[in-house]
C-alpha cells in the first residue's frame, strides 16, 4: 500500500517540504515561506496559474462571495494581476483599459478626487497633534507662572520642571498607555472611519477643556484625555490612507500625515503669536486653538469611503469592490486589486491562523515575518525621538530664551523652525517613492547629526556676541530643513505599510505607542536635562543619538517603496539576520568603493530576488514602451 502523503495543515511550516506543498496545491513550482524567506525572494501569488485554472479559481470565489455578476470582470483583473507589465498583451483588455493601465506609470498622480479627499482630509487630524506641541510650547511662558510652578527665573525648582514636564507630556502619556491600544478593537467594531470620528472627538473636546482649567492638576487630565484622541487616530489614519492608496503613490499621500503635522506646528506658532499680546488668557488661547482642525475631520470623515482591506478582513467583498471603485479610476483596476489582495492575504492566512488581540500582540513577537515588522517599526519610531527633534517641537521657546532671547524673539525663532519644517516636508511628496524610505533616513541622519552638534556648540559663543543667537537660530533651523523630509515623514508611513493584514491594526499601535511614549520621555527629562547638562551638553547628547539611529536603520530597516503592501510579505519574510548581513558584507563596502574611493566599476549585488511579475514590474514596461 503506498503511504499516505501528509495534508498541508500536518507539515512544519518552517520547512522546506511545505513550501512545496503549498506551491502545488496553487499550480505554482514552490511557494515562497512567508516565516523564513532565506533566499529573499518576492513573488507574485498568482503567477504562474494556468489560465483556466486561474479563472475556475475567480469563478469559485464570485460565487462564494456574491459577486458572479462581476466575474468576468474579476477574471480580466486577476489576469493583469498574474502577469502586471505584460497587461498590453491580455486580449480581453479593451482599449480604455489599457490606457487606464498605462497611466497608473505615465500620469501615476491622476487618480480619482475621492481618493485625494480621503487621505488629504483625515489627515488633517495629525494638525491636532502638531498644533498642541506648539501651542503648548508657547503656553509654557505663561501657565505655569499662573498656577505657581515656575520652571525658570529665580523662583524655579526642581520639582517644578518635573511638574511641566509632567503636564507637557500629559497626551503622550495618555496615548502610550491608552490612546494607542484602543486602536485594535475600536477598529474591529467600528471600522477605520469609526475610529476615526471617535479619536476627533477627543480631540476637540479636551482641548477646549484646556483653556479653562484652574489649576494644573486639571491641565493634566484634560491633556491625558487629549492622548486618548491622538494615540487612537495615529495608529489608524496612515493605516487608512495605505490601505487605500496604490503601491506607486502611497508613500507620497500617507506623508501627508507628516505634512498636516508640519502645518499644525507651523498654524501653532502662527496663533502664539497672534495672541502675545492679549494678556493673562494668551496661554488658553494658545492651548484651547488646537481645536480648530478637529472641527472638518468631525464632519467629513463617514464622507469618505471606508477601507476596502477592513471590508476584505470582515469578508464583505462587495462593499471593498464598491470602495476600491471610489478609489480607482476604472472598475478593472479595482477588481484586480480585489483579487489580488485576496490572493495574498490567503497566503497570510497560512502562517497567522485565527487570533484574538491577545494573542496578536504577542504574535508580534512570536511569528517570524510579523516580529520583523514589528522590529523595523520599533527602530523608525525610536529614532523619530533620538534624533531631537522634539526637544525643539516641545521647547523651542524655552531653548531660545536660555540662548538670549526675550518672550517675542522667541516666539518669533519658534516661528521660523516652524515654516522651516513645514516648507521643507514638501520635497518627501516626491522623494519618498523616488528615492525610497530606507534611503531618505540613511541621508539624513548623518545631516541631523552634525546640524544639532552645531547649534549647541553655538552656545559657547558669548552671549553679548550678536552672532550667538543667530548661530544657533541657523543651525537648529538647518536641522529642520534635514529632518522633515527624512525622518519626519517616513516613520508613520513605514508602519503603516510593513505589517500584514491580520495584525496592521495592533502592530500600528505599537509602533505609535512606541513613538509617543518616548515622546514623554523626552517631554519628561528635556526640563530636567537642559538644567542638569546646560544646552551643549543636552544638544550633544541628542547628537550622539542621532549616529546611534543611524546605525539601527542600516541594519534592522528594510526598504519598502513601490511594493504593495501584499508584497511586503515577502520583504519581511528575509531572516534579518540575512539582511544585517547583506548590508555589513555587501552594502556597505560597495558604498566605500563607489562613493569614497570613486570607483565607477563596482556593482551592488541586489538582495531581493523576483520571481513571476510583480507591480513594480508595471512601471518598468510602461516606461520602456513609451520611449
Amino acid at each position: 500500500m503506498a503511504e499516505e502523503k501528509p495534508t498541508i495543515a500536518q507539515i512544519d511550516k518552517s520547512s522546506d517540504e511545505y513550501d512545496a506543498a503549498v506551491g502545488a496545491e496553487r499550480g505554482l513550482p514552490k511557494s515562497v515561506n512567508l516565516n523564513r524567506n532565506v533566499t529573499a525572494r518576492i513573488q507574485n501569488p498568482l503567477a504562474g496559474i494556468p489560465r483556466a485554472t486561474l479563472f475556475k479559481n475567480v469563478e469559485d470565489f464570485a460565487v462564494e462571495f456574491a459577486m458572479t455578476e462581476q466575474t468576468s470582470l474579476l477574471q480580466k483583473g486577476a489576469l493583469v494581476a498574474q502577469d502586471p507589465p505584460a497587461f498590453e498583451s491580455v486580449e480581453l483588455l479593451d482599449e480604455v483599459e489599457k490606457d487606464a493601465l498605462r497611466n497608473e506609470v505615465l500620469h501615476k498622480w491622476r487618480q480619482p478626487w475621492s481618493l485625494y479627499f480621503t487621505v488629504i482630509l483625515c489627515s488633517i487630524g495629525a494638525a491636532v497633534q502638531g498644533w498642541d506641541q506648539t501651542g503648548s510650547n508657547g503656553a509654557n511662558l505663561s501657565w505655569p507662572i499662573e498656577f505657581g510652578v515656575p520652571d525658570t527665573g529665580e523662583n524655579a525648582t526642581d520639582y517644578n520642571t518635573w511638574i511641566v514636564g509632567i503636564v507637557n507630556a500629559g497626551p503622550y502619556i495618555g496615548s502610550a498607555l491608552l490612546g494607542c491600544w484602543l486602536s485594535d478593537p475600536l477598529n474591529f467594531i467600528f471600522g477605520r472611519r469609526g475610529v476615526i470620528f471617535f479619536s476627533a472627538i477627543f480631540c476637540l473636546i479636551p482641548v477646549i477643556g484646556s483653556a479653562f482649567c484652574q489649576n494644573w492638576q486639571q491641565l493634566f487630565v484634560t491633556r491625558l484625555l487629549l492622548g486618548i484622541g491622538m494615540g487612537a487616530k495615529a495608529s489608524t489614519v496612515p493605516i487608512y490612507a495605505a490601505e487605500n492608496c496604490p503601491a506607486a503613490i502611497r508613500g507620497g499621500l500617507v506623508m501627508s500625515w507628516q505634512m498636516w503635522t508640519a502645518l499644525g506646528i507651523f498654524l501653532g506658532f502662527c496663533a502664539n503669536l497672534a495672541v502675545y499680546d492679549v494678556g493673562d488668557i494668551a496661554w488658553r488661547l494658545q492651548l484651547g486653538s488646537a481645536f480648530i482642525p478637529a472641527v472638518p475631520l468631525v464632519i467629513g470623515v463617514f464622507f469618505c469611503p471606508e477601507s476596502p482591506r477592513w471590508y476584505i478582513k470582515k469578508g464583505r467583498y462587495q462593499d471593498a469592490f464598491r470602495s476600491l471603485c471610489r478609489l480607482r479610476n476604472t472598475p478593472l483596476q479595482a477588481a484586480r486589486d480585489l483579487y489580488y489582495i485576496h490572493a495574498q492575504i490567503t497566503e497570510e492566512a497560512d502562517i497567522i491562523g485565527k487570533n484574538n488581540y491577545v494573542t496578536r500582540f504577542i504574535e508580534l513577537f512570536t511569528i517570524p515575518r510579523v516580529r520583523r515588522a514589528t522590529l523595523a517599526s520599533f527602530v523608525v519610531m525610536l529614532a523619530q525621538q533620538m534624533c531631537g527633534i522634539n526637544i525643539i517641537a516641545f521647547y523651542s521657546s524655552t531653548v531660545f530664551k536660555k540662548a538670549g532671547a526675550g518672550d517675542l524673539q522667541a516666539l518669533l525663532a519658534s516661528f521660523g523652525f516652524g515654516l522651516v519644517n513645514f516648507v521643507f516636508a514638501w520635497p518627501a511628496v516626491w522623494t519618498i517613492d523616488t528615492y525610497g524610505r530606507r534611503a531618505l533616513l540613511l541621508f539624513t541622519f548623518p545631516q541631523m547629526a552634525w546640524t544639532l552638534l552645531a547649534a549647541g556648540l553655538c552656545f559657547i559663543i558669548p552671549e553679548e556676541n550678536r552672532a550667538h543667537l543667530g548661530m544657533i537660530a541657523f543651525f537648529i533651523f538647518l536641522f529642520a530643513a534635514f529632518y522633515s523630509p527624512g525622518e519626519g515623514p517616513v516613520p508613520f508611513t513605514y508602519s503603516a505599510e510593513v505589517f500584514p493584514l491580520s495584525h496592521r491594526e495592533v502592530g500600528m499601535s505599537w509602533a505609535v505607542a512606541t513613538c509617543l511614549f518616548w515622546a514623554a520621555v523626552l517631554s519628561i527629562t528635556f526640563p530636567r536635562l537642559l538644567r542638569a547638562f546646560h544646552p551643549v551638553g543636552a544638544f550633544s547628547f541628542y547628537a550622539g543619538l542621532n549616529v546611534t539611529a543611524l546605525c539601527l536603520i542600516f541594519l534592522f530597516v528594510p526598504e519598502t517603496k513601490q511594493r504593495t503592501l501584499e508584497e511586503l510579505d515577502y520583504v519581511f519574510a528575509v531572516p534579518t539576520r540575512t539582511h544585517a548581513s547583506y548590508q555589513l558584507k555587501k552594502a556597505l563596502p560597495w558604498w566605500i568603493k563607489r562613493y569614497i574611493m570613486r570607483r565607477k566599476d563596482v556593482r551592488l549585488e541586489p538582495l531581493y530576488r523576483f520571481e513571476g511579475a510583480t507591480a513594480a514590474d508595471q512601471v518598468t514596461a510602461v516606461k520602456a514602451m513609451a520611449d
